[in-house]
């Protein structure tokens, strides 16, 4: 198996991917009971020599949800009946999946409100006050 190709940056050595099969599940008669199909690849960020420490820690903040309390990023694919394709494609969305992660998040430019929005929100503050104001008792003046 060949090195996986990220980015300009980013080459995965086939030695850091964990590549298993298994049997799939869902519809495919006999084939299914008995071809290991389903193909799960498993890469660990936290010990990869692939990523320079900040793509380590961009990618570690960006696929947070998606990693194991190792630091192992598992994606698995069984869409296809060969494990041939499978393994392509497994490949394909690992390296996409990267690919987007790496991208460094947009900086946020400061904005502040229009006049308009500002006079719209105190009206609006307004108009709420009152409307809860007159729901209090009326009070007899003597």
């Amino acid at each position: 198996m060949d090195d996986l190709v990220v980015d300009a940056r980013v080459t995965i050595p086939a030695t850091e991917l964990e590549i298993t099969a298994s049997r799939s599940s869902g519809p495919g008669g006999q084939h299914v009971n008995t071809a290991d199909t389903r193909i799960q690849v498993r890469w660990n960020i936290q010990t990869s020599t692939a990523l320079t420490e900040v793509l380590r820690q961009r990618l570690l903040k960006a696929l947070q949800s998606r990693l194991t309390v190792g630091g192992d990023l598992i994606l698995s694919c069984d869409t296809h009946r060969s494990q041939r394709r499978n393994r392509e494609e497994a490949l394909q969305r690992l390296a996409a999946l990267v690919r987007a992660a790496l991208v460094p998040p947009r900086p946020r430019k400061k904005t502040r409100p229009s006049a308009a929005a500002r006079r719209r929100r105190l009206e609006a503050k307004r108009r709420n006050a009152l409307r809860k104001k007159n729901r209090q008792k009326v009070r007899d003046q003597d």
